[in-house]
């Protein structure tokens, strides 16, 4: 199941320019989602975050991951309308830089849950080669 824009933003409450997902292009809701950001030079955090070398801030990677994530457990049923909160994160690893010009493919795995809390595995590639894994464990409010 692919979404759109306009679909993203009917299950996660983010907006411009805080949205970092373009797209969806697979959605297993509760169990799995993948999706992409297209990086461009105006992106509003490439004025100040090393202008000189414009690189996506890592933070902000994690940030697009936890949102993909977002998707695929406020798909299910009982979670519509609700938001998905940051517990914490786990085994962040940031591999490679993303620069503008880049598509962020962004996957994530709910791996466990119970009640409202719950942990999702992620991935950001560029081109197949790995930006950011993270575990990151989320709250359902």
């Amino acid at each position: 199941m692919a979404l759109g824009i306009k679909e993203i933003e009917a299950i996660i409450p983010h907006r411009h320019p805080f949205l970092l997902i373009d797209r969806i292009d697979e959605l297993e809701p509760g169990v799995r989602a993948e999706g992409i950001k297209n990086v461009t030079f105006k992106e509003d955090f490439f004025a100040g975050h090393f202008p000189e070398e414009p690189v996506m801030p890592g933070v902000l990677i994690v940030e697009a991951l936890a949102q993909v994530g977002a998707v695929a457990i406020l798909s299910v049923d009982e979670n519509k309308g609700k938001t998905a909160f940051f517990g914490g994160m786990d085994k962040v690893k940031f591999r490679r830089k993303v620069v503008p010009g880049d598509t962020l493919r962004l996957e994530c795995e709910i791996v466990k849950q119970k009640g409202p809390i719950g942990v999702g595995r992620a991935t950001a590639t560029v081109d197949g080669k790995t930006a950011v894994t993270a575990d990151m464990t989320f709250v359902v409010g």
